[in-house]
């Protein structure tokens, strides 16, 4: 294990977010403020509960979830891409640096910067509505595996890329709906029965309610299966990447 270029690529990593802060961390918790105030505040103070938790809570993890798996797959896709834009990449294939210390250096990066911002809207939820976190240990260990697991996802659409466009198509027109159609602002128990059924072959829903669950111990998922699947979709993705730098699919032409 080359521990220096693991350091040397999560050093230069998160660097960039220090650059760029405003734009890495500001702008995201800002947004999800907003989101905070209209549909915790305004909408939230109009509905019911669900399952004996106010609307503005209930949101919290959904909310947090959300921002944590747009950053985790932009921040992944944009650390391999760049060095494969600039013509970099070939420096990094020709070092003594293998897939492990590559993905330790970029998806650890990644992953690092989602938790400290899932962390910061964690924080800056409270403003807008009170709530507890039950189970505290594993509230981490979900935002944790999360963030890893789509900073991976993020690396692979990276390496897949051979365009700025293409950066933005998975997040925009499959991780996005996916969030929103997961049970972010809603549980799926409210839903009809046939989409009940059609929402559960929707891998967000067990993130969510898996989340959801660490803060009020309430799911309409279980649990033990909702961290299962997020595993195995971390192990799939390891071998998808795998098999990328194997190959050298669109990193060695």
């Amino acid at each position: 294990m080359n521990f220096h270029a693991v350091k040397a690529i999560y050093k230069f990593e998160l660097s960039r977010t220090w650059r760029t802060l405003f734009q890495s961390i500001a702008t995201p918790v800002m947004t999800t403020s907003l989101y905070f105030v209209v549909f915790g505040s305004a909408i939230g103070s109009r509905m019911m509960e669900i399952d004996g938790v106010s609307y503005g809570a209930f949101i919290v993890p959904g909310l947090i979830m959300l921002t944590v798996l747009m950053e985790s797959v932009s921040n992944g896709s944009f650390g391999i891409y760049m060095p494969k834009f600039s013509g970099t990449i070939y420096e990094l294939l020709s070092a003594p640096v293998g897939l492990t210390e590559t993905l330790l250096g970029y998806t650890g990066a990644a992953a690092t910067k989602s938790v400290i911002l899932g962390t910061i809207i964690a924080l800056t939820a409270r403003l807008f509505v009170p709530f507890e976190i039950e189970h505290p240990f594993w509230m981490l260990a979900f935002l944790i595996l999360t963030s890893v697991t789509f900073a991976l996802l993020g690396f692979a659409i990276g390496v897949w890329a051979d365009s700025w466009e293409k950066i933005q198509i998975v997040p925009m027109m499959i991780v996005t709906p996916l969030t929103f159609l997961g049970g972010s602002f809603y549980s799926i128990s409210m839903l009809p029965p046939v989409w009940q059924k059609i929402t559960l072959f929707n891998p967000v829903v067990y993130l969510v309610n898996g989340f959801r669950w660490s803060f009020y111990g309430k799911s309409d998922v279980n649990v033990v299966l909702s961290f299962g699947m997020t595993l195995g979709f971390l192990v799939l993705l390891l071998a998808a990447v795998h098999w990328m730098f194997r190959t050298g699919y669109k990193l060695k032409n």
